[in-house]
């Protein structure tokens, strides 16, 4: 297993059981600042899990086929789990916004009764809600956009293999020329100096030859 992704999820598991004991904590604390200071931390953690879970997700993508598969298999789990402490978080962070905003309510009712604080308080109430609404939006679009971005990344890796691939190819290729260069040209040195070796025997052949016409015509 890869060195880099092994340090992103021992983070990420300590950050989870973390965010999980907090969670749970707040879950018990009555409306007020130590829970919305609570709901703050559990807002933070969670977007630090999520870098945390795109490290992983980019590293094992990189990775070998063989171990790759194997490591998105957990990511899908962490990503779950993950996924069940964002509910949970959203759950106080709505049941702690209802509560204020009916104490708002009934302050603004107990001090004058009057409908404009109420209109307001509606009013109000309704551009939280379009803010979180683009907020989740933007989210979903970050999202979407980094997972563009690691479909990218796998394509580029997998065209490298190709290429590399193609390179180990041609490289083979090269080396069986080179030997075919070497072949002929030893084949070529052979055919010479077989050239050599029976010119010079037909050379030593006419001068016995020539020796022995000398001495029958002499004698």
């Amino acid at each position: 297993m890869s060195d880099v992704f092994e340090g992103y999820e021992r983070q990420y598991c300590e950050l989870s059981v973390n965010l999980s004991k907090k969670c749970n904590s707040a879950s018990f604390l009555p409306v007020g600042d130590p829970k919305k200071q609570h709901i703050s931390e559990l807002t933070v953690g969670l977007d630090e899990a999520d870098g945390l879970i795109r490290k992983m997700d980019l590293e094992a993508r990189s990775l070998q086929p063989s171990l790759k598969a194997a490591l998105l298999a957990k990511l899908r789990e962490y990503k779950s789990d993950l996924n069940k402490l964002k509910r949970e978080v959203k759950k106080l962070t709505s049941s702690s916004f209802d509560q204020t905003a009916h104490e708002v309510l009934l302050e603004s009712d107990v001090a004058d009764g009057s409908s404009n604080q109420r209109e307001r308080l509606a009013m109000s109430t309704e551009r939280l809600n379009q803010s979180s609404g683009r907020i989740m939006e933007s989210r979903r679009l970050a999202l979407e956009t980094e997972e563009l971005g690691v479909s990218i990344l796998e394509d580029l890796h997998q065209q490298r293999e190709t290429l590399l691939h193609s390179h180990n190819q041609l490289h083979g290729v090269d080396e069986a020329i080179d030997k075919s260069k070497k072949l002929l040209t030893s084949m070529s040195r052979r055919i010479s100096r077989n050239k050599m070796i029976v010119g010079a025997v037909i050379a030593a052949l006419v001068v016995a030859i020539i020796i022995i016409l000398y001495f029958k015509l002499s004698h």
